[in-house]
This record gives structure tokens, C-alpha cells and sequence, in this order.
């Protein structure tokens, strides 16, 4: 019940930022109450000397505390204006879906939340100086919030250290496509595998459609769809794939041997971009994309489609040899709920070489890093898996015969390179 929330909480920049302004507000007010407490302990004790001796200390750390409280707004601004400008570089460098990258970066997150936290207890802090000096009637001395305001401060150095970091690592290519082919992956093992067509489904006897606004099925809540269907004895088929432009009045699950209430389909999310939470095509989908920006003749760049087409290959090789299609997903006893369609072997391939075969014919770094993955490819599937990686190494050789028009050339494109050129 909590996944779907939880990924969706991943794609917002609010969450995190909100929820440690809130911590910190309580860790003020429980260091508050220990201030007060030491004060009053002091006091009842009569030792003056030590309340006198405490008002020095926070005296002087106010100094550094009101320092802090100017100058955190500030740092943070330009903190973030440069991050963002460099996040805009490298949109236009690979492809705008890796913003998404920045945007889940727990790193990113937990900077932005530490420092916007520094600031307000460096606030709330100043609000507990009392202007009475005398240790006979002084209320609080704020030492255990000077403290933890010092604290938050080397974190928040700590942390700027590793989000310029993972900033800079997000300009560069190799880093980029490491993380998409690393989630690529998480969504491969969290979902089950095919387990062949189901004898019967029963009688479809409706179809739920999507009521709210139009957008991207960007993933379904299993559990309480698996939950309900159970609870109404009935078999759900999920119409579109994940990843789908869906708008209102489309149907969006098949209902079979029986009939389930309209609420049903809020079990659906849809929104205004792809997910990787459930979406198994995305991560070739921006692997593709970047790469056929770097094809383009204003970047110009083929290591860095060849370094896609690595990556291209390596997930094609891990599914090789898995069962793929339509997924079955099961109650507690056993049967059968939810069936959600996913892509399958051919679609994947492509997905994966369609586009970036396109623009390879004028750039033979690229064309010998494509015929020596699909030769890769060739020797590691089943023979019925083995007809879309031979139509693309036909189609891939036909379009270099073309357009290459010396034979020279042409022999050196067609000649397969796992470094493309090296």
C-alpha cells in the first residue's frame, strides 16, 4: 500500500524539505525544554556562579549564531541557482527526463533539507536569548540550542561537500547512464516473471475507466487491486501498459466473472511523466534518448550514444533468457488477481536499436558498436528470440551499404567493435 506513495513522494522536491522543518521545529523545542530545565536545576541549587558562567558561553555564541541566520538564506540561494543552472546543461546535453535524476537524488534532497533547517533553528534560537542577565531570574539559557545549531552547521558543510559532488557527477555521461541502467535493473527484479497465458480468465463482464484527468499511466497499486479483486472474486486485466498517455473515458482495466465498484480505478496513477517504479521500457527509452542526442548534428558526439548502446546491451543480455510477458500477480492463496501486460522480447530490442540504428550509418564508431552488441546478443538468446536482433543487424547493414559510398568505408562500418572505434 505504501510503494505507490512512497515512489510518488521520491518525484516531489517538497516532501523532504517540509518534513525536516518539522523536525527541526520539534528538536528545538525539545532542546528548549532542556535549556529551561538546566536553568531551573542551576537555580534551585543556587549555583549562580555556574547560571553566570553559562550567560558568558551563549553570549558569545550568539555572535556566531546571528552569523549564521544572515548568511544561511544567502548561501542557500546561490547554492541553488548554480545547481539548477547546471542541471539545465545537462538536460539540453543528454535529455530532459535525466532532471528526474536530480530531482530523487537523496543527496539533493537531504542538502537542501539540512540547510533550509540550519536556517529556521538559527532563528527560533535567537527568539530564546532573554534579555534578563541576572542569574537569580533568568528564564532560559539557550546552550543546548547553540549547540545543536553548531551541529546542524558541520552538517550542512558536510553535506554541501557531497552535493557539489553528486552535481558534478550528474554533468557527466558515464554517471548518467550507470543510474539509469541501475534502476532499469531494480524494476526488472521486482517484477515477477512471465508465467505463460492463463487458460481462462472468465467472462469480461466490464470495464473500468479512467475518470480522472489525462496523463501517463505511470503505475498501479498492486496490492489493493489484488486486495479487491480477491474481495469481489473477480480477475482484473490492466488495459494499457505502463508508461500509456491514457485520457478520461478510456478503459483502463477489463474486469472478469463479476463486477467491482467505480473507486477501483484510484488505484491507477496517472501523471504527466514516466515513472521507473513499475515501468520496465523507461530506462531504454532515456538510454535511446540520450544517445540519439549525441547523434544529433548539433552535439555530435558518438561516444556517448556508444556508451548508451553498452549499457543497451547489457540490460537486452540480462533478459535474454527471461521469461517475458504479460505478468500474473497472485493473492495469498494462491490465484490469480491482476493481469498487467509489460513489454515483451521485441519490443524491447526496438526500443533499444530502432532510433539510434537510424542515425548510424554516418557515424561508424557507432555502427560497429551496434553489430558487435547484436552479435553479442545473437549467441546468448533462444532461437525464437533471435528474429528482431537479425532484422536490425539486416536493416542496420543495408542502410551502411546505402549510404557509406566508398567500399572501404563501408567494409570498416560493418566490421563489429565493442568500443565502437576505440
Amino acid at each position: 500500500m505504501l510503494s505507490p506513495l512512497r515512489e510518488h513522494l521520491r518525484d516531489t522536491f517538497w516532501f523532504a524539505p517540509i518534513a525536516s522543518l518539522v523536525a527541526v521545529f520539534v528538536l528545538w523545542l525539545v532542546a528548549s525544554a532542556a535549556d529551561e530545565a538546566i536553568i531551573g536545576f542551576l537555580q534551585d541549587e543556587q549555583d549562580y556562579d555556574a547560571v553566570t558562567e553559562l550567560i558568558g558561553i551563549v553570549e558569545d555564541a550568539k555572535t556566531i549564531v546571528t552569523t549564521i541566520s544572515s548568511a544561511m538564506m544567502t548561501f542557500i540561494g546561490v547554492v541553488f541557482s548554480i545547481s539548477l543552472v547546471a542541471v539545465q546543461m545537462a538536460s539540453g546535453q543528454f535529455s530532459p527526463r535525466i532532471v528526474r535524476i536530480f530531482i530523487r537524488s537523496r543527496i539533493t534532497k537531504a542538502a537542501f533539507s539540512v540547510f533550509l533547517a540550519t536556517f529556521l533553528l538559527s532563528l527560533l534560537v535567537l527568539t530564546s536569548y532573554d534579555s534578563e542577565t541576572d542569574p537569580r531570574y533568568v528564564s532560559t539559557v539557550p546552550l543546548v540550542q547553540s549547540v545543536l545549531t553548531l551541529i546542524m552547521v558541520g552538517l550542512s558543510l558536510l553535506l554541501f561537500v557531497a552535493y557539489v559532488n553528486s552535481t558534478l557527477r550528474l554533468m557527466r555521461v558515464g554517471h548518467v547512464v550507470d543510474r539509469i541502467t541501475w534502476e532499469s535493473f531494480g524494476v526488472l527484479t521486482k517484477q515477477p516473471q512471465y508465467e505463460g497465458e492463463l487458460a481462462d480468465l472468465g467472462d469480461e463482464t466490464e470495464h473500468v475507466l479512467h475518470r480522472g484527468s489525462a496523463g501517463v499511466l505511470r503505475d498501479v497499486n498492486v496490492a489493493l487491486l489484488v486486495r479487491l479483486a480477491r474481495r469481489h472474486g473477480v480477475v482484473l486485466r490492466l488495459l494499457p501498459r505502463i508508461g500509456d498517455f491514457v485520457v478520461p473515458g478510456t478503459p483502463i482495466l477489463a474486469v472478469h466473472g463479476g463486477r467491482v465498484p467505480r473507486r477501483i480505478g484510484a488505484a491507477v496513477s496517472v501523471g504527466v511523466e514516466r515513472t521507473f517504479h513499475q515501468d520496465l521500457g523507461f530506462g531504454l527509452r532515456q538510454l535511446a534518448d540520450i544517445g540519439l542526442r549525441a547523434l544529433s548534428p548539433a552535439v555530435n558526439d558518438p561516444t556517448t550514444a556508444v556508451q548508451c548502446l553498452d549499457r543497451i546491451t547489457q540490460f537486452l543480455a540480462a533478459v535474454a533468457v527471461r521469461p517475458l510477458g504479460a505478468v500474473h500477480h497472485r493473492d495469498r492463496n494462491g490465484t490469480v488477481r491482476l493481469v498487467q501486460d509489460v513489454p515483451g522480447w521485441t519490443d524491447l530490442v526496438d526500443l533499444g536499436f530502432t532510433e539510434i540504428r537510424g542515425c548510424a550509418p554516418g557515424n561508424p564508431q557507432v555502427s560497429r558498436r551496434m553489430l558487435a552488441g547484436l552479435d553479442d546478443l545473437l549467441a546468448l538468446v533462444p532461437a525464437e528470440r533471435r528474429e528482431p536482433l537479425l532484422r536490425h543487424r539486416t536493416l542496420l547493414t543495408q542502410l551502411v551499404e546505402r549510404t557509406v559510398p566508398e567500399a572501404a568505408d563501408r567494409a570498416f562500418a560493418l566490421e563489429g567493435d565493442r568500443q565502437g572505434i576505440g
